[in-house]
């Protein structure tokens, strides 16, 4: 019996390793069909400052890089620039050749500028902070916000719909991080509007977005979560703090968030062996253009990140808003009602379903 026993054990073991010969290649395949091109190097340590924003939101002067030369671009043209000295560099179109030198350089106050003939245009920001948190002047004051959200009703809907069945993300896979930015006060508001920093979807989306994590494991990268299952209030919250400017980044509460439904999700990529965030061209919550999936700036590798976030999210039946490259709706999400139930009223014992 004890040799019968082995030769089960061995055998299971042939098994265990003849599927893996092949699974393991399969996985490899279809990891390498999400990246979008070869990855490019990144930019030179001394050019990456440069890389931004100049001038008016409105009509901003670009600085970016594309295989490995910078160039400058507004809304209708886009010139190559030529280094001739450090931190100068010179625009060799055939057409323009009395083009002026195009040089960067610094404040007194420490901020960058970028200088073109008699122009000299200020690096802009866009509200974030050195933490590299977006940051926006709410124009009430959150406390009593918080009030009046607590104390409203979510939109009446009709319809039949999905029973909610909210997955705890960390549950189902330790390597999904988290960074919930709204349980603390590096949030775009500058206080904390979650009581707890958790992350919860709708059991599908959460599978799916498992899906995703395993397939950008061989490619060395894992997803952090910043937002997925938003209650209502904090909705309303969001969108009475931001001035008009601001609102095609927040939800209108009359409509509801598809966070609400518990079927968007807020992440990015960040390095397996670091445990670092990947870097973008825009950054979290910032409310500029910078945000949107098909922002031109940035660099080759910034844009290489964030294409292949998508196309990894994509290929599990999520799709990006339009707005924001960080923002992901699961292709269900109109078969579930808007919810308004807080956190802590979510059953943390086995990451399911909602405590009554």
């Amino acid at each position: 019996m004890l040799g019968d026993r082995i030769c089960y054990k061995q055998r299971t073991l042939l098994v265990f390793l003849f599927c893996c010969c092949f699974a393991l290649p399969a996985a490899s395949q279809q990891s390498s069909a999400l990246l979008p091109s070869p990855k490019p190097a990144d930019i030179r340590a001394d050019w990456k400052p440069w890389i931004g924003d100049y001038g008016s939101p409105k009509e901003p002067r670009v600085i970016l890089e594309r295989d490995g030369q910078l160039f400058q671009f507004n809304q209708t043209k886009e010139w190559q620039l030529k280094e001739v000295s450090p931190g100068s560099f010179a625009i060799p179109a055939s057409n323009e050749p009395d083009a002026p030198l195009v040089r960067f350089g610094r404040q007194p106050s420490g901020g960058l500028v970028l200088i073109t003939g008699k122009m000299s245009l200020d690096r802009l920001d866009y509200g974030v902070d050195a933490k590299n948190v977006a940051r926006i002047k709410p124009v009430r004051s959150i406390e009593e916000l918080r009030k009046e959200a607590l104390v409203a009703s979510p939109p009446t809907e009709a319809g039949t719909f999905r029973g909610l069945e909210l997955v705890e993300l960390t549950a189902l896979d330790p390597s999904i991080h988290l960074d919930i930015r709204y349980a603390t006060a590096n949030d775009f508001l500058g206080t904390p509007v979650y009581s707890q920093a958790r992350a919860f979807l709708q059991r599908p989306a959460a599978r799916a977005l498992l899906r995703v994590q395993q397939k950008l494991r061989p490619l060395a990268y894992g997803l952090l979560i910043h937002d997925a299952y938003r209650p209502w209030y904090v909705t309303k919250i969001f969108w009475d703090a931001t001035p008009p400017e601001g609102k095609i980044f927040v939800a209108d509460p009359a409509q509801g968030s598809r966070h609400n439904r518990g079927c968007a999700v807020d992440l990015t990529l960040y390095d397996l062996s670091s445990g670092k965030p990947i870097e973008m061209p825009g950054t979290y919550d910032e409310m500029s253009t910078r945000s949107f999936p098909s922002y031109p700036g940035g660099t080759s590798l910034q844009r290489w990140h964030r294409d292949l976030l998508r196309r990894a999210m994509e290929s599990e039946g999520f799709t990006v808003y339009e707005s924001e490259w960080w923002h992901f709706d699961y292709k269900d999400w109109k078969e579930y009602a808007i919810s308004n139930i807080p956190f802590e009223k979510l059953d943390s014992a086995n990451g399911l379903n909602v405590a009554h």
